[in-house]
């Protein structure tokens, strides 16, 4: 990550995260909060037991909204009532085989949540900074070795990666239709697979290796010789803040960011599994279960030369790191820690080595 923005930009500053209950937002609040931040956050309540929300003790410090990105009535008023003037866009239905199970639900959180989101924005006149959190499955995957650029051909194959590309596709056109005109700043974040502690779902790796481990049995890995773009929930928040902050002082900065690791932290998802294993100990181990299944890529990783040009963003931690950090999130929860502040912890830990000389007051916990 760059060293060059400045995170006290967000004291006092209004800001409004759609899907603040799941795991990325439940992070994303408590490191605004932690910066002095207005926050209003506005999703359904966490489809997870236990949840990282709760377990971070975030709803007694800012405004928590229960709604449905589908109810535009509801987004209305909650912008009204708000006035943000930073909007941060999370909600979605994230899960790749949930969306082939459950299409039509997909498309109309994904997509016409999108238009719903931006409809708000549109009628409300205290917003100067939109930020779309999308994916890096937003693109048509060739399986080719090369990463995929901000310019490559949007054309996800799955009704997840498919609906995200679409939502893409309504932000930009949002943006030339209406958001241009009225000076508010767009962009798009596209990040790679995302570890950390506190993720509950189903059908993601690290939570499947905890939840096995946790109980004493191997890890199942579905699909070990798929190859994807591991980082630390840490990593693109960091980056979503210096994009949303950096265009709301900036037009110019606007525009879409691939916001991935390194090319050597590309991994099989059977390399993530060992050191996964490695670091937790206790003879945890994995097995190759695949048994076929709905179609998810193979192989996928992202070219991101633009957000290193225009801000000098670099990752921070390398997969191993990442690893080890989300490693002991969980092993602490399990042995009963405060939660709310082992991750305030993980954060300072995150942002102190990017800082060489003096700290900017308000960026640490």
């Amino acid at each position: 990550m760059s060293n060059t923005f400045d995170f006290n930009f967000y004291k006092g500053k209004k800001v409004l995260v759609t899907g603040h209950t799941g795991f990325k937002g439940s992070w994303l609040c408590r490191w605004l909060l932690n910066l002095g931040a207005e926050v209003t956050g506005y999703a359904l309540e966490s489809p997870t037991e236990p949840d990282l929300f709760h377990l971070l003790d975030i709803e007694s410090r800012m405004r928590s909204v229960t709604g449905d990105i589908r109810d535009l009535e509801k987004l209305h008023q909650v912008f009204a009532e708000a006035q943000p003037e930073i909007v941060l866009h999370l909600a979605a239905q994230p899960i790749v085989r949930e969306s082939y199970k459950n299409p039509v639900y997909t498309y109309e959180t994904n997509v016409m949540g999108t238009v719903n989101i931006l409809e708000a924005v549109r009628q409300c006149r205290s917003v100067k900074s939109f930020l779309n959190v999308t994916t890096d499955k937003v693109y048509r995957n060739n399986e080719w070795e090369w990463g995929y650029r901000e310019t490559d051909e949007l054309d996800g194959y799955d009704p997840y990666s498919n609906s995200k590309s679409c939502s893409e596709l309504v932000t930009h056109s949002y943006e030339k239709s209406f958001l241009n005109e009225l000076g508010i700043a767009v962009s798009t974040a596209r990040a790679g697979n995302v570890i950390g502690g506190g993720d509950f779902a189903a059908d993601r790796i690290v939570p499947d290796c905890v939840r096995a481990v946790s109980k004493g049995r191997k890890i199942a890995v579905r699909n070990p010789h798929s190859t994807r773009p591991y980082q630390h929930v840490l990593e693109p928040l960091g980056a979503y803040l210096m994009l949303a902050g950096s265009q709301y002082e900036d037009a110019s900065k606007a525009g879409a960011y691939n916001v991935g690791p390194g090319d050597d932290d590309c991994i099989t998802t059977g390399e993530l599994a060992d050191l996964f294993c490695a670091s937790w100990g206790d003879e945890a181990a994995w097995e190759n279960l695949y048994q076929g299944g709905p179609h998810e890529a193979n192989f996928l990783k992202l070219d991101c030369s633009k957000i290193r040009s225009t801000f000098g963003w670099k990752p921070h931690w390398q997969v191993k790191e990442a690893i080890a950090h989300t490693v002991e999130w969980y092993q602490a929860w399990l042995d009963g820690a405060d939660m709310a502040a082992f991750t305030d912890r993980q954060i300072r830990e995150y942002l102190v080595p990017l800082f060489t000389d003096n700290i900017p007051r308000g960026v640490l916990p």
